[in-house]
Order: structure tokens, then C-alpha cells, then sequence
């Protein structure tokens, strides 16, 4: 067989939204990135193989920003009528276009060279190309939710719940086990505009009434991705995916059969496009880092020297019987604080030395994994996993030993938001004269922090001698409040068209005067992004931004405006 050998600063195992946001955010700071992932399209719970929308923070103004929100605006931009097959592409194009990141499709990792506690390659073979690929790497990042290097590497891991009394928290049971959260096969429906039959598996299951499916809601609607079809949490969820499977499939098409042919559930013209057919994981091995995040710093609101993500989704634990839970609903909302953040500390292991991880693997306990396994969140934490290692990279240093302010401000620089902390604006900004003072406080959430305009209004930069300008940087606003998510869970026959955010600014021009009143400009015409970066070779005295057309908005909204 061949075999292709690789070498990079970082390997990141895992292309789920952690893995592909770790993997972009490491290229575009500078380092060789390697993406080695074992399915044909990225996104783990988020593509087509899967189909959960991604979920993330609750409450005003906590929208995960960075690359997720890049990729999710991107998404509204080319995938008008939000298909997966298309979301998959927009994330394939994400990770094919960065100049230093190596993309290994459909290539299983299933073994590690190690030097004593350091993982010096690994192993991946990829099935369509007959190929064995070789990884040697500086840094590894599993994010591969089921931590596939952790038993390959010998790092240190947990499985299941713990006891109460082992962290003092009230979530977990009495006594420690082996159970999880279980699994989902989710599925899809579409609306046409006539009568559509449904003939049920033999095999599948039959609920012929209601009191079949107790505290189990089939009703059609926006939410309804039938997600709380779950089983496996009683099961081993690493060994027995097939098994679930094989459980969830009777289980899905039965409940479907259920809707359509027993009882009137107002389906009548609709019809199931899709189901799918490999499960989508809530809870499986998570590393033993540097720091075990518990329930009691869920509550704290994980205010952590350290802090570089943060977490915001209830801590929601679901029974492990799941689907077969009969003592009531299967899962208990305890409130988290939103946001609660997340330290540098929960994503490097305990033994391995240049082993890392992000997404749902991180280090935390059964009940505070409950708040921080949503996708939005595993997203920031790849990209913050992705910026350290960069950095320590480039520092020729540990990545334990970062210096965490400069990671905090490399981080809040691309626009990535990290509660309690306001980014420090160039000091070019802040000598600068400024017309509206609000684009340069460094805050770019909350209506308080907008500038917003109207048509013929602009914004200046002026300095008392020409001055070189050489970045200029733009963060507008996407709506981080919006309703709507990034994909679908059904397909009504008069579909929702959802749009780019209205508030994006969608053209402007930025013009520059010299010292001898030489005029300088760039334009943009069709921005669809939030955050922009321009970089330019200007001598200027004066600056300014123009707002010419956004995506619908009848006022022109503003977060930053800066240079350097």
C-alpha cells in the first residue's frame, strides 16, 4: 500500500466544527497545519451526515463570533436555500483555501508513535485513495469528540459519570458509572402540495397511539429535528454505534409511521426526505487536562485567569435509558450562567506533552460537559486551541506556558468575544482624531457600542502629519440576536427564506487624503461578513469610512472601526 508522509507544526485529528475551526485558525496565524478527518465532508454533527444546526451560548448579545460566525454568514450567503450539501461545500471551501492547512478527507487515525509522553506521528489510512498517511507533527489536537489518541497515546481520560461526592456537585448520580447522554439519528421532512404515503419498514417499530410515545413531542414544526430520539447511553457509546443505529433507525421510521398512519398529526402532505444513517454522539471519552471544569465552576461563571472560550448552553442532562426513560421527561434543564468561561488549561492533557483537544472531548466532568458540548462553543474553543498553538509555535514555548494576555488579545483581535474582557485598540486608534468615538472603545456587542448612521453620514480619522496606514480594520453588525439558525430541521412547502442579517453594511468605501491631497480608495460592493480586514500602503492626514447600501436596514450599524 502507499504510504505519504507529512510533516507540520500542528496535526489536528478531527474535522467537526472544533477540529475545522482549530485547523483554520493555526493556518491563518502562520503555522503548518495538517486536518486529518474519517468522514468525506466536514462538520461532524453539523453535516449533511448528521444534520443538527449548530447551537451554542443563550442570551442578549452571546453569539459566538470569529470563524464559526464567518462560516454560518457565509453560509446565508451562498446557501440561499439552506441545503446541507451546500453547507458541506462551504466548509470544505473554508478549509481548502487556507495556504498553510493540509486537508486528509476520509482518513481514520488508528495509530500513534510515541516518545516516551510525547506523541511524535500518527497513523491514518484513507480508504478511497488506498493510502496510508504518516503525520508528524509538533503539536497534536484531538478533536475528534471520541478521543481516538487518548487510548493510542496513553493519555489520561474519563468515561461516564461521577459520583456526587467526587467534585461535590449535585448533577451527577450517587455513585459513579459508565453511562453517557445517548446518541440521535436525526431526520428530515418536506412539505409538498399533495397527499404523500408512507409504507413502514417491516422491521421498524410500530406506536400505534400516543401513550406509546409518553413525554415524547411528534409534533411537526421548526424545532422539530426529532432529537430526542436517543438511545445508547446505557450501552458501551464507542463500541455499540452500529448497535444504536441499527435502535434508532426502528425507532425513527416507527415514530414517522406513527405520524403519518396513526392519528391525526397534520402531516398528511409531507413527506420524509432524509434520515440519517450515522449517529450523532453527545457524550463519549473526555481528556484529563491541566484543569477539570466542574458543575460548581459551570455556576461560578468560570471567571479563569486563563479564560480564552466560554460556554452558555443549559447544563441539560439527559437521562442515559434516553428514548426508553419512562419515569418522565429524559432530560433535566439545570440553568449555567451565560456566558461562563473556559480556560486554556481544560484543552491540554495532564501526561501527554504536546497532546491537546477541543469540542466536546475537553476536560470537564459528566455534568458541566452537559453545557459545553454544543457546536458554537466546540467551534471557539478550536479556534482558541488553534491561536495558542500558533503562538506557542512561533515562540519556540510550551503551549502551557503562553502568555495568556497576548493570546486573549491575538484572539480578540479576530473578533472572537471573551467575556469580562475589552480588546485594547491599536495605539494608532487611539491618538488619531475620530469623529464618532464609539467605533474605537474596543466593544463590539450591545446596541450602547454602535455607531449608526444614515445615508450621507460618515466617519473620520484625522492626524496633524500625513501618516502610514496599513491596516484598517471593520466590524460590523451581523444581528447577534437573530432568531434564525444557521440550517433548517424541515422544509415547509413556502419556505423561510433566511437572508444575510439586514444589518450588514453591504457596500462602503473607505478614502484616504495625503499630505499633498493625493486621494487613495478602496470599495467594496457586495461584503457579506461581520468582521474585515483591509491592508493597504497609504500616507494619509484624513480617513474615512463611507456607508453606502446595506442587506436591507434602513441605518447604517457600525461596531469598529480601526487602523494601523
Amino acid at each position: 500500500m502507499k504510504t505519504n508522509r507529512l510533516k507540520a507544526d500542528l496535526c489536528v485529528v478531527g474535522g467537526g466544527m472544533a477540529g475545522l475551526c482549530c485547523a483554520i485558525a493555526a493556518a491563518r496565524q502562520g503555522i503548518k497545519t495538517v486536518l486529518v478527518h474519517d468522514r468525506a465532508v466536514l462538520g461532524g454533527n453539523a453535516s449533511s451526515e448528521i444534520r443538527m444546526w449548530v447551537c451554542g451560548a443563550h442570551g442578549k448579545d452571546n453569539r459566538e463570533t470569529g470563524i464559526i460566525e464567518e462560516i454560518v454568514l457565509e453560509n446565508f450567503y451562498q446557501n440561499k436555500g439552506l441545503k446541507f450539501p451546500i453547507w458541506d461545500s462551504v466548509l470544505y471551501e473554508k478549509a481548502i483555501c487556507e495556504p498553510n492547512l493540509t486537508l486528509l478527507l476520509n482518513s481514520g487515525c488508528f495509530d500513534a508513535v510515541m516518545d516516551n509522553d510525547r506523541i511524535v506521528s500518527i497513523k491514518a489510512w484513507q480508504s478511497n485513495a488506498e493510502t496510508f498517511h504518516v503525520v508528524e507533527a509538533t503539536y497534536f489536537a484531538d478533536c475528534s469528540g471520541d478521543s481516538i489518541l487518548a487510548p493510542l497515546s496513553g493519555a489520561e481520560y474519563r468515561y461516564g459519570r461521577e459520583a456526587k461526592r467526587e467534585f461535590d456537585e449535585t448533577i451527577p448520580p450517587d455513585e459513579a458509572d459508565k453511562k453517557t447522554m445517548g446518541m440521535s439519528c436525526l431526520f428530515q421532512i418536506r412539505q409538498t402540495d399533495h397527499p404523500v404515503e408512507f409504507i413502514k419498514p417491516e422491521w421498524a417499530y410500530t406506536y400505534k397511539t400516543d401513550a406509546d410515545l409518553p413525554h415524547k413531542g411528534h409534533e411537526n414544526g421548526p424545532l422539530a429535528n426529532f432529537w430526542w430520539i436517543e438511545v445508547g447511553g446505557e450501552w458501551d457509546c464507542l463500541h455499540d454505534t452500529d448497535r444504536c443505529r441499527d435502535e434508532l433507525l426502528k425507532i425513527a421510521y416507527g415514530v414517522w409511521d406513527h405520524m403519518k398512519n396513526q392519528g391525526d398529526h397534520n402531516v398528511e402532505n409531507w413527506e420524509l426526505e432524509w434520515i440519517g444513517f450515522l449517529p450523532g454522539k453527545r457524550e463519549s471519552r473526555r481528556y484529563v487536562g491541566e484543569y477539570i471544569i466542574t458543575q460548581n465552576d459551570v455556576e461560578a461563571e468560570g471567571k479563569f485567569q486563563d479564560i480564552v472560550a466560554y460556554a452558555g448552553w443549559t447544563m441539560d442532562d439527559h437521562f442515559p435509558a434516553g428514548f426508553y426513560y419512562t419515569e418522565g421527561h429524559s432530560t433535566i434543564y439545570h440553568p449555567a450562567p451565560s456566558p461562563w468561561g473556559l480556560p486554556l488549561r481544560c484543552m491540554i492533557s495532564k501526561n501527554i506533552r504536546n497532546l491537546t483537544f477541543a469540542g466536546r472531548n475537553i476536560s470537564v466532568t459528566h455534568a458541566a460537559l452537559s453545557s459545553s458540548r454544543v457546536m458554537a462553543t466546540c467551534a471557539i474553543l478550536g479556534q482558541a486551541l488553534g491561536t495558542a498553538i500558533a503562538q506557542a509555535v512561533k515562540e519556540n514555548v510550551d503551549v502551557r506556558d503562553v502568555h495568556i494576555p497576548t493570546l486573549q488579545k491575538t484572539l480578540m483581535d479576530e473578533d472572537c468575544y471573551i467575556p469580562w474582557h475589552d480588546r485594547e485598540v491599536s495605539p494608532l486608534t487611539k491618538s488619531a482624531l475620530c469623529s464618532h468615538e464609539v467605533v474605537r472603545n474596543g466593544k463590539y456587542r450591545g446596541e450602547e457600542n454602535l455607531w449608526q448612521g444614515t445615508a450621507g453620514e460618515e466617519i473620520t480619522y484625522s492626524f496633524e502629519k500625513a501618516t502610514k496606514i496599513s491596516q484598517i480594520r471593520l466590524v460590523f453588525d451581523s444581528n447577534l440576536n437573530r432568531n434564525y439558525r444557521n440550517m433548517p430541521c424541515n422544509y415547509p412547502l413556502e419556505e423561510k427564506i433566511i437572508k444575510l442579517p439586514d444589518t450588514i453594511i453591504k457596500a462602503y468605501r473607505i478614502e484616504g487624503v495625503g499630505e499633498n491631497g493625493e486621494v487613495f480608495s478602496l470599495e467594496m460592493e457586495n461584503n457579506h461578513q461581520r468582521f474585515v480586514k483591509h491592508f493597504v500602503d497609504w500616507q494619509v492626514k484624513k480617513l474615512r469610512f463611507v456607508p453606502i447600501s446595506t442587506w436591507g436596514c434602513d441605518t447604517f450599524r457600525l461596531f469598529g472601526f480601526e487602523i494601523s
